[in-house]
């Protein structure tokens, strides 16, 4: 203990200090989530126009972070992220943010194959050291160690409010792995458990609850619906249920503190939690802090495909934004506007088809308002620009609050019926006449 304690001595600096190690034409590589390293980002932001070309990479990072507001005009430093938070959208926006496409558990394989260069530099958050001289990844386990392994230099920012995240495997840094230390303790980045929820929204949450059985593992993407659905699945008779998710998240809380979920079915991590960040309230950080059901594994393991579907009957629950008259889903722009990404979405959509009793869950309203305009979500074709986070050969069960279109293994003139049959009234005819001119129209085709 008294050498860690002393190679923890020596390993200090402060956040000005340590970011000195950034040369230009560096790639520095920002903890994921709540695990970005604010002190660091400030100090590095201070040296604007000392150096040049420096390649920041965060993931779906919970504020502003300064070395992308303090050189708008990119001269000392290019900000980007792997999934775009309401932040990343802001600074989207105004050209001070740019996305790095690519399937969430693809990127530590893109990391060990040196597609994003070379990391020089790795800025991450994480727990005071324990008495074996580890830290803890905290909420944001991720590929955190992977991008240390690969970095030429790490500088953890501890923090004595990250909760200690137990594994899983990957989870923790010894101090002999590390370069420079930095202290900076400050609350974790919360957000509320209770989202405002639509009349349309609870209708969807109803339908796809009927479709889950006792002993389903479950999945929820990031949004108020999935959460809705998480915190109304705990006042049904449901039972034996498990978690196999990409996030925690408080409604997963809410199912094991009124004994709905144990893990008991699952096939693999049985009776555990499994998951690869969490994001959510204090008490969410709390639960989770130390509690051996959590198991938190980098994103490879979790959202591998194969791995999850050994799991029966997982019940993979995400959003949407848009689906067009193909069934090709997109979830993550609004035309050529980047809005989030596609993070985990095609991975347990695929590994749900793969489950025995599994499936996989696209949701969204009918409808949306933009502008004051109200517009179905269902379209006959995506505008220019639209990405497509689903492609229409993995499309699986679309819900909306009209009822759910399975169209896997489906035609085109089919699936176009189907897609059309749960959209709002006020667009059904529309959709008709679109599909008709775009031949994926028969005169087969029935609306009830």
């Amino acid at each position: 203990m008294e050498n860690y304690i002393e190679q923890y001595r020596n390993k200090l600096r402060t956040p000005d200090e340590a970011v000195q190690v950034v040369k230009s034409g560096d790639f520095v590589w920002y903890g994921h989530f709540a695990m970005a390293p604010r002190a660091l980002d400030e100090a590095l932001a201070k040296r604007v126009g000392e150096v040049t070309d420096v390649w920041i990479k965060g993931v779906c990072i919970l504020f502003d972070p300064k070395v992308a507001t303090a050189d708008p005009d990119h001269k000392s430093f290019t900000y980007h992220s792997g999934h775009f938070s309401a932040h990343d959208r802001h600074l989207g926006d105004k050209g001070l943010s740019y996305y790095l496409p690519g399937n969430y558990g693809q990127c530590p394989w893109n990391v060990r194959m040196g597609n994003y260069g070379k990391i020089a530099v790795a800025m991450i958050m994480t727990t005071p050291p324990d008495a074996n001289g580890y830290f803890n990844f905290g909420t944001s386990c991720s590929y955190a160690k992977l991008i240390c392994d690969q970095a030429d230099v790490v500088i953890l920012e501890v923090n004595e409010n990250v909760p200690w995240c137990l594994g899983g495997e990957q989870e923790c840094i010894h101090i002999s792995e590390v370069d420079y230390i930095v202290e900076n303790t400050i609350p974790m980045i919360a957000f509320p458990s209770e989202f405002p929820v639509s009349d349309a929204e609870k209708k969807i949450a109803g339908l796809i609850i009927d479709q889950l059985e006792d002993g389903a593992t479950l999945q929820f993407g990031i949004g108020a619906m999935p959460s809705m659905i998480g915190k109304m699945i705990a006042d049904t008779d449901l039972k034996d249920l498990g978690i196999h998710s990409e996030m925690m998240a408080d409604c997963f809380v809410d199912l094991v503190e009124k004994g709905k979920v144990n893990g008991a079915k699952k096939n693999i991590d049985q009776g555990k939690i499994t998951y690869t960040f969490a994001l959510g309230s204090q008490r969410l950080y709390d639960y989770i802090d130390r509690n051996p059901v959590c198991a938190t594994f980098p994103v490879d393991i979790t959202n591998s495909p194969a791995r999850m579907a050994i799991n029966d009957k997982l019940m993979c629950i995400n959003n949407a934004v848009e689906i067009d008259l193909f069934s090709q889903i997109n979830s993550e722009s609004s035309g050529f506007r980047n809005i989030s990404g596609t993070g985990g979405q095609l991975d347990f959509t695929i590994g749900a088809m793969n489950s025995k009793g599994g499936k996989p869950f696209i949701c969204m309203t009918s409808t949306k308002v933009s502008k004051g305009q109200t517009l179905s979500r269902i379209v006959p074709a995506l505008s220019p620009g639209t990405i497509v986070t689903v492609p229409r050969t993995f499309a699986p069960y679309i819900v909306t609050e009209f009822g759910i279109a399975n169209v896997m293994g489906k035609s085109t003139y089919k699936r176009a019926e189907l897609l059309i049959d749960i959209a709002h009234p006020d667009f059904r005819d529309d959709l008709i006449k679109a599909a008709t001119q775009q031949g994926i129209w028969t005169r087969s085709n029935k609306i009830d």
